[in-house]
């Protein structure tokens, strides 16, 4: 999965002077959607968006030929928008909340056909089950790093500090839990404080896990993000910026693991000064075993 990405992306951008110069961006929320806008946009494709109400930012209109806002659930509109403007490739990226399902969906005859054939309806599944949608009909569903792979998390330790012995412990047992929560299509994060669990990832997500874990764990302990054994890496790689830092700081965290080339990183040097000024150590691993 590692060695296809890295051809994928450096592919994409080597073929970038002969890709289609047309783009369709499905956009949740938070920066990731505006830096593929933005990059897009700079390197000459025409932009056409579908945005998500109360989740997209207002901003995507800036850079797109035209943008479409829906609400979860509204499949037929997608499809028709791109098909409208003669859309034939999309990325998929940004966040929704997961409580959204509970109180803003508006799901159409399309939507409903497409969770009715499912055998479940957790993330992985729906999201690979829509981009299986649109490649059946007529729209090829690219990375989201195609314009962006420096984003991609590379492997080593990133900070002056370097995890401690039992830090690595905690990393090396959080690793194990975080990829069997994952396999379940549970989270993709663990909190771990000498050797137990303090918190696993949930429909409240990372931060909100970050600070039930470390508060329970009052110091030294270590915050485990992986990517989802069955996740599709074309758009749902786990992300992590600056943020994750300062909520970690207040939760009393020491320490981040995140895993290498399959995980997407907002704002890294100033995520990394951060880290190093609060003294908290971040890596990026493969595997534990043979990075720690």
């Amino acid at each position: 999965m590692t060695n296809s990405l890295r051809q994928n992306t450096g592919a994409d951008n080597e073929a970038s002077a002969t890709a289609p110069r047309r783009v369709g961006l499905i956009a949740g929320g938070g920066k990731f959607p505006i830096l593929f806008s933005k990059r897009a946009r700079s390197r000459g494709y025409e932009l056409f968006t579908v945005a998500h109400l109360r989740e997209s930012d207002a901003a995507l209109a800036d850079y797109a030929e035209a943008v479409e806002w829906v609400h979860l659930g509204q499949v037929k509109r997608i499809l028709k928008f791109f098909k409208r403007h003669g859309v034939t490739e999309a990325v998929m990226m940004g966040t929704i909340k997961k409580t959204r399902m509970f109180t803003d969906v508006r799901p159409d005859t399309k939507a409903i056909a497409l969770v009715g054939a499912m055998a479940s309806t957790h993330d992985d599944g729906v999201l690979s089950a829509f981009a299986a949608l649109l490649e059946k009909e007529g729209i090829r569903v690219r990375p989201a790093t195609f314009l962006l792979p420096e984003m991609i998390a590379p492997a080593g330790c990133w900070t002056r500090r370097k995890p401690n012995r039992a830090e690595n412990a905690d990393i090396r047992f959080g690793w194990s839990v975080a990829k069997e929560i994952g396999r379940l299509d549970i989270g993709q994060c663990v909190v771990v404080a000498g050797g137990s669990v303090t918190a696993v990832e949930a429909i409240d997500g990372t931060d909100a896990t970050i600070l039930r874990g470390g508060k329970l764990a009052e110091g030294n302990a270590v915050v485990v993000k992986i990517c989802k054994p069955t996740q599709d890496t074309r758009f749902d790689m786990p992300a992590l910026g600056v943020e994750t830092i300062r909520i970690m700081a207040e939760a009393g965290v020491s320490a981040l693991a995140l895993e290498a080339e399959k995980s997407v990183v907002f704002d890294r040097e100033e995520m990394v000064a951060e880290a190093d000024r609060m003294g908290i150590a971040v890596v990026a691993i493969k595997e534990p075993e043979n990075s720690l």
